[in-house]
């Protein structure tokens, strides 16, 4: 009896801390959106676009993954469970974002130091190898059964 009391305490402290944790992540979401939004509208009223498009896809791709991660929040709410795919779809953003700023970066790399250089291409390929592993793992994930992706948490 008590047992079952303590579990169903937790449970419930459980889902105060989801509910939180999604209405904070949502609102960081909106806010970021926002400033995305912004910050789009005075480039193309500047003219820059060029020059601050890749800030506006790193936030852009921030707000995904936050996303993903209310996402995750959400199942975890409702079916008190951890899934894979959400964690997996999070790496895999965080790496094209990673290979988005190097890549906007590589022109002033590679006019500076060449072992800088060299550095920012270990790390591109580092990060291609993430992605094509993450890219691996979501096929094995989706290729299981829909009943199976959830594990109890």
């Amino acid at each position: 009896m008590a047992r079952e009391w303590v579990a169903r305490a937790f449970t419930r402290v459980e889902d105060v801390v989801y509910i939180a944790l999604g209405v904070l992540l949502a609102a960081s979401a909106i806010a970021l959106l926002a400033n995305a939004g912004v910050a789009f509208v005075r480039t193309v009223a500047d003219g820059e676009i060029a020059g601050r498009l890749v800030s506006i896809l790193d936030q852009l791709l921030l707000v995904l993954m936050i996303v993903e991660i209310l996402y995750t929040v959400q199942i975890s709410f409702r079916e008190h469970a951890l899934v894979p795919e959400p964690f997996l779809v999070v790496g895999l953003i965080a790496g094209i974002r990673r290979v988005l700023v190097i890549t906007a970066e590589l022109s002033n790399v590679a006019q500076g130091d060449p072992d800088t250089f060299r550095h920012a291409m270990l790390e591109l390929g580092l990060l291609t190898l993430m992605i094509l592993a993450l890219v691996g793992a979501l096929g094995i994930v989706r290729r299981r059964a829909p009943g199976a992706a959830a594990e109890k948490a």
